[in-house]
This record gives C-alpha cells, sequence and structure tokens, in this order.
C-alpha cells in the first residue's frame, strides 16, 4: 500500500482528497512530523467504523505512542492527546461527559440562542457597512470569525477581554508549522487560560455551560478539575473554527457558482441546501485525529492492524461517488438526498452540529441581504489554506462588498 503524506502546508487539499479516495476506503498517509497513521476515506466504511467499539479513544493503545515514538513537541500532539475529556474516552465515561453538554446543546436549548445570534449578526453587519467604501474587504476577519468566536464564548462563559489570546493560541494549536520549541509553552498556555476561566466561573457563577459543568461536578456527577478545563477548551475550540470555516466556504461556494447563487437570492433555492451541500462538498474539517485500534479491523478488502492509529478523512470522503453518484464533485446545493456526516456519526458526532447549522442558518442570509453583491474581490484560485490539516481553513476572505441593500450606489 503506497503512503500518502499529507501536506503540511495544504496547498491542494482537493488534490489530497481525491487521491485519497483513489488509494482505497482505507489508506496509510504521513501526518506532518512523520508521523504514520491510516486514514479512512470513504463513507460507508466511515459511517461503520464511526459506531466500531474497537475503536477507541484512548492514546496508550497506540503502538507509536507505547514505543515513544510520538514526541510531546510534534505539532500534532494537541489533538492527538488533548487531556481527559469527552473526546478522548469511550463507553460510561464518555456518556457521563457528553451528558452534561448535550444537555446544554440540544435543539431546543440551541434554538433559545436565536435571538441573541440575530442581534450579534446585525451589529457585525453596521461594523462591514461603516468600512470603507469600494476597499476589499477580509469577510473572514471582519464577519466569519467574530460571530462564532462571540457565541461560543457567550455560551460558556467567557469574557471579549480573552479572545485575542484565545485566537493567538488557537492559531498555533490547530498549525503545522508551529515551532517544535514553542509547543510545549503553547499547551501550558492554553492550560493557564482555560483553568483561570474556570476559577473565575468558580467563584462567581453565571448562566452558562462552565458554571453549569462546575455546578454538575459539586452536585455528584464527579468531574475533575482536568476534565472541566479540557472540556472547555474542546467545545470553545470546535465551536468556532467549525463555524468560521463554513460560512467562508458558503460564500466562496456561491461565489463561484454564480448561477446558484442567482437562485438563492431569487430564493429559489433555500439556504438549507446551500449549508447541507457546503458541509459535503467543501466541509469545514478535512481530517479528524485520531482513533487506535484495539484489535484487527477489516475495511474493506484491507485490515487496520491491532494498536495503529485512525484518521477519518471527511475531505475525502465527502466527495465519493459511491455515495454521492457521479456529480459528487460537483457542487449542486439542490441535492437530495444529501446524508453527510461532515458533523460526523456515532457516539462522538458532534454536540455543537445544531448550533452550528443555526448561526450559518442566520448570519448567511442576513449578509446577503445586507450585501447582495457581495463577491470575492481575488480570483477563487488566489485564495490559500492555512497550514492546518485538520481545518479546512483560509488566510483570509478578500470580498468586495457592493452596495449595501436600501442604499444608493
Amino acid at each position: 500500500m503506497t503512503r500518502i503524506a499529507l501536506d503540511p502546508f495544504v496547498r491542494d487539499l482537493d488534490g489530497e482528497s481525491a487521491a485519497l479516495r483513489a488509494a482505497g476506503p482505507l489508506a496509510e498517509v504521513e501526518l506532518p512530523g512523520g508521523v504514520h497513521v491510516y486514514a479512512v476515506t470513504r463513507h460507508a466504511e466511515a459511517r461503520a467504523l464511526l459506531t466500531d467499539s474497537r475503536l477507541v479513544k484512548d492514546i496508550n493503545v497506540w503502538n507509536a505512542w507505547q514505543r515513544g515514538e510520538i514526541p510531546m513537541d510534534w505539532p500534532l500532539i494537541g489533538l492527538a492527546n488533548p487531556g481527559r475529556s469527552m473526546l478522548t474516552v469511550d463507553g460510561a465515561d464518555h456518556r457521563r461527559l457528553r451528558t452534561l453538554v448535550a444537555q446544554a446543546l440540544t435543539v431546543k436549548r440551541v434554538e433559545r440562542l436565536r435571538e441573541g445570534i440575530e442581534a450579534l449578526t446585525n451589529a457585525s453587519l453596521e461594523k462591514l457597512a461603516a468600512l470603507p467604501a469600494g476597499e476589499p474587504v477580509d469577510l473572514k476577519a471582519e464577519f466569519a470569525y467574530p460571530l462564532p468566536m462571540n457565541v461560543i464564548s457567550e455560551l460558556m462563559g467567557v469574557d471579549a477581554a480573552d479572545h485575542p489570546r484565545l485566537k493567538e493560541l488557537f492559531e498555533k494549536f490547530f498549525s503545522t508549522q508551529t515551532p517544535p520549541e514553542e509547543v510545549p509553552q503553547m499547551m501550558a498556555d492554553l492550560g493557564t487560560l482555560f483553568t483561570k476561566i474556570v476559577d473565575s466561573k468558580r467563584a462567581n457563577p453565571g448562566d452558562d455551560l462552565t458554571s453549569a459543568l462546575i455546578a454538575a461536578s459539586e452536585d455528584g456527577d464527579h468531574l475533575s478539575d482536568e476534565e472541566i478545563v479540557n472540556t472547555l477548551q474542546l467545545i470553545i475550540a470546535a465551536g468556532h473554527e467549525t463555524t468560521i470555516s463554513l460560512i467562508v466556504n458558503v460564500v466562496e461556494a456561491l461565489a463561484t457558482h454564480p448561477e446558484q447563487r442567482k437562485k438563492v437570492l431569487n430564493g429559489e433555492i433555500g439556504w438549507d441546501g446551500v449549508i447541507e451541500e457546503t458541509l459535503r462538498w467543501n466541509t469545514p474539517t478535512s481530517h479528524v485525529l485520531i482513533r487506535f485500534a484495539t484489535e484487527d479491523i477489516e475495511v474493506g478488502d484491507r485490515v487496520l492492524p491491532k494498536g495503529e492509529g485512525l484518521i477519518v478523512s471527511f475531505g475525502a470522503l465527502g466527495r465519493d461517488e459511491e455515495q454521492y453518484g457521479p456529480t459528487a464533485g460537483e457542487f449542486d446545493a439542490t441535492r437530495t438526498p444529501n446524508r453527510h456526516i461532515a458533523f460526523g456519526h456515532g457516539p462522538h458526532v458532534c454536540p455543537g452540529a445544531a448550533l452550528s447549522r443555526l448561526e450559518a442558518g442566520i448570519a448567511l442570509p442576513a449578509l446577503y441581504e445586507r450585501f447582495p453583491e457581495l463577491d470575492l474581490a481575488v480570483p477563487a484560485s488566489e485564495l490559500r489554506n492555512k497550514p492546518i490539516v485538520t481545518q479546512n481553513d483560509l488566510h483570509e476572505l478578500p470580498v468586495e462588498l457592493g452596495c449595501p441593500f436600501g442604499h444608493d450606489s
């Protein structure tokens, strides 16, 4: 089996995803830093593996970890070994940790956030409208980033004053280009920051999920301080990164498919279809690290060996022709059915999926209602991905806003 090295600079994600699919449902890959794992690249096999109890999150199962081959300064160590949380445990421990979070992120509870998200969206649109007319705008920095960060921070009770430091640390956390000598300090700084937030909420609890986790622990659910801190970090990291990429990717998709964009703006195609097709076609999460095989597992005509690591290559399986037919590589906002698994599947499915969909479903229609002429300020071929192998994330999204609706041209 030929090993495919994932490009740490993510210069051609589509080409890399195609190569992974061509390698079969189970591909051998090399992560940045020379770490060898396997990747599942097809939809059906991924669904099966994501519910397979023989795959666990316990890093101690990993042969390479047991042999001491994974250094603590590996740039992706924070994703492979992020500490004890619902992301890294299975079975009863996972259910215990996840239940508390899931109760706060049910569809009904998330829907209660609608009014606040609408207010934040309108405030962001006012700031966009106040920018100098006729000049390109980085829509990611000015709109796609602040909205999800503000929403998840409000949900978790994080002070806005911490946002700049969080942005700086998460940039290093996800990047494959973080110098190895900076990784241990970055991980320590993240732990210190989130410990400070938890300590603050313990002293002054509020109506937020962090306070609820602390209260649950004190009421007998036995969450350790480490579990609370790591859960907070996990939710904030995943809760804003995915939605940022979703908003950015929708804007790019509509800009590069003007016929469909026209139908969306005319109401012929619904925003739900646009969002779901973008999640499939240009998924926010390109690869998810990492599960470990407790025994040999057959995957198609191949075997994932016991003790080896498995990543889920969502960028590859989202365009799997065996699942989506011969048009799998095309963006089609009218596609139905569209049973993608961009938010995962099985016990570890993303608990924030409903929140991400709600944010995008509010922000995007409002953005295009305010700026119906919005378009890319550079050719799509000039857009560049950030060096993050797990997130499908652009450095920036330069756009021309055009005349705001209701204003003279």
